[in-house]
């Protein structure tokens, strides 16, 4: 079902003063920490050997390797069935890392492609046909903060792989997602944000750009990725995404992903972009156990870690 802007506004009217003031968080019973059968992480990467995958000239970083048999390891640890990966900007849009992966993992798991505005249909429909659900558009990566530039993508691209039924995700700040309210509401085809829409957790619910993104989530204009808490907060517990969480959650739990973002890939000021940057060391069952934190209710956290991924990827 497509939204007008007239009944986007309509949907979005409640506000999230009012949500907040229905005191649904507060008196919550602490949650199990179970994971649920064919729970999914919706946001991993997989880097190859740079002999058989290169990355490209110009990107900012250069990570250690992460496998598949080390993602394996990850699942296991966590208690997860199913991974959605998702092609990172250090190649480009040279796919081939991630969808051999695909072919390793076979049926559980999907992927989100990176692609020239060129590509032709049938390269899309060939990476359909190997588990590619989406693609990507990084403007944070890329340094895009032109609204009417992303705009202008999402209405291209939209068109191209809506015959796939595939989604867009974006990867950028608050700030630019709140300048965008109207592009992604009018997108063609689903929308999705990447780590918490790139909000500042300190800022709390009152930071500019909030209260468009969670109506926007509330019309049921974007799903938002529950994902890599360490990028958006600054706290060693990251308690302070507890209520931007959970406000989130609140407005529209059927379109909340849950995510590690494993291998937590970083860039160091002043290194050499050539040089082999290490991996953040994130504990990702105490990331599991936050998440789980956030609401008491095993039917909604099961919608989150296993219905909202299965229906959007397809599983």
């Amino acid at each position: 079902m497509r939204f007008t802007r007239r009944e986007f506004g309509a949907a979005a009217a409640g506000s999230l003063a009012g949500l907040m003031a229905s005191g649904e968080a507060e008196g919550a019973p602490a949650p199990s920490t179970a994971v649920f059968a064919n729970a999914c992480d919706c946001h991993v990467h997989i880097i190859g050997p740079q002999d058989k995958y290169p990355m490209v000239a110009n990107r900012p970083y250069t990570p250690p390797p992460a496998s598949v048999a080390q993602l394996k390891a990850l699942r296991t640890r966590l208690g997860i069935a199913r991974n959605v990966i998702v092609q990172p900007s250090f190649y480009g849009t040279d796919n081939s890392c991630m969808l051999d992966a695909l072919t390793e993992l076979g049926n559980t798991a999907r992927g989100i492609a990176v692609v020239a505005p060129t590509i032709s249909d049938a390269e899309l429909r060939a990476m359909d046909a190997k588990g590619v659900r989406g693609i990507r558009i990084n403007l944070e990566s890329a340094g895009i903060r032109d609204p009417k530039a992303a705009s202008s993508l999402f209405q291209t691209m939209g068109k191209r792989i809506a015959p796939l039924g595939w989604h867009i995700q974006i990867y950028t700040v608050l700030p630019v997602v709140a300048q965008l309210i109207g592009p992604i509401a009018d997108c063609p085809v689903p929308v999705v944000l990447d780590h918490f829409a790139g909000l500042t957790a300190a800022e709390g619910t009152g930071q500019k750009g909030f209260i468009g993104l969670h109506d926007l989530v509330r019309a049921g204009k974007a799903y938002v990725k529950l994902s890599a808490p360490y990028r958006v907060s600054k706290k060693p517990d990251y308690s302070d995404i507890t209520p931007l969480a959970q406000s989130l959650i609140y407005a529209r739990r059927d379109h909340m992903l849950w995510a590690t973002d494993w291998p937590h890939t970083q860039t160091i000021p002043g290194k050499k972009n050539t040089e082999v940057t290490p991996f953040y060391r994130i504990d990702n069952n105490a990331v599991l156990r936050l998440f789980n934190s956030w609401y008491p209710d095993e039917t909604t956290r099961k919608m989150i870690l296993v219905d909202n991924a299965a229906k959007l990827y397809r599983f």
